[in-house]
């Protein structure tokens, strides 16, 4: 099992990452990607790739994380990116929830294209992080697609929407929320969008999935996210298994 899209790089779970990973590993979980949201946390998610054979690297600027951006900044994530264990640029996107005004949605436009150059310049895929921001996310990709694959992390969007993406080639991430009660959407759309686009995450330390939900997340939760998307698809655990190891192996070569 795969856990696409982590945060051992968060100080709640980096002090305990040894016994974190053992954990995973004992869990089934062979592969983590753990995913950077500034140029620190970038350093860090390398430094795991480096400290543990199981865990590979994803480095670049979330879109709530943009007052140390600079040109200056993104260089030194482009050095980081030719490590031969980081995979992917990410995370990277819109992030409309938390930021209402127009000044700073068209601040992280501008470094969202910027990643996204960068990813296409040194032909890596890309971790999105569109919170709020589906249509305007949709339309950079029309008008700037990426060269390699991309995969929209925490898909809380539409299944119409997923439609659209589909049609663009993306793949999704999902996580505890399609173990929540009231989250139908999320399920739904694990239900209907293509097979060969899914991907398992655990976007941890957060997004804990039921029963444990409340308490902190870890990739050695994969399994219960990868039961329930198997239990929506009408898979045995051991297909839908094959199923997103494939898919994680096509988007990021792990």
């Amino acid at each position: 099992m795969i856990d696409t899209h982590c945060h051992l790089n968060d100080e709640q779970l980096y002090p305990e990452r040894k016994e974190v990973v053992e954990r995973a590993l004992s869990s089934g979980v062979t592969r983590m990607l753990v995913v950077g949201w500034d140029l620190d946390s970038s350093k860090r998610a390398v430094q795991l790739a480096d400290e543990f054979d199981s865990v590979y690297a994803a480095v670049g600027f979330h879109p709530e994380n943009l007052d140390d951006i600079s040109d200056d900044a993104l260089k030194e994530i482009e050095q980081l990116a030719k490590h031969p264990k980081v995979v992917a640029i990410g995370e990277i996107g819109l992030d409309y929830h938390w930021f209402k005004e127009e000044e700073h949605r068209a601040k992280q436009k501008v470094w969202f294209l910027k990643q996204i150059e960068l990813a296409n310049k040194l032909n890596l895929p890309v971790s999105i992080h569109a919170r709020e921001a589906t249509e305007d996310t949709y339309n950079i990709l029309v008008d700037h697609p990426i060269n390699k694959k991309c995969v929209l992390h925490c898909y809380s969007g539409s299944p119409e929407m997923a439609e659209r993406f589909t049609k663009l080639g993306i793949y999704f991430g999902f996580d505890g929320p399609i173990t929540y009660k009231n989250a139908e959407g999320p399920r739904k759309c694990v239900s209907t969008i293509a097979i060969d686009r899914l991907l398992t995450e655990t976007d941890c330390p957060y997004l804990t999935p039921v029963p444990y939900r409340g308490k902190r997340n870890e990739p050695s939760f994969i399994p219960l996210i990868l039961e329930k998307m198997a239990e929506l698809r009408g898979f045995s655990i051991n297909e839908m298994e094959e199923i997103i190891d494939r898919n994680a192996k096509e988007i990021y070569g792990i």
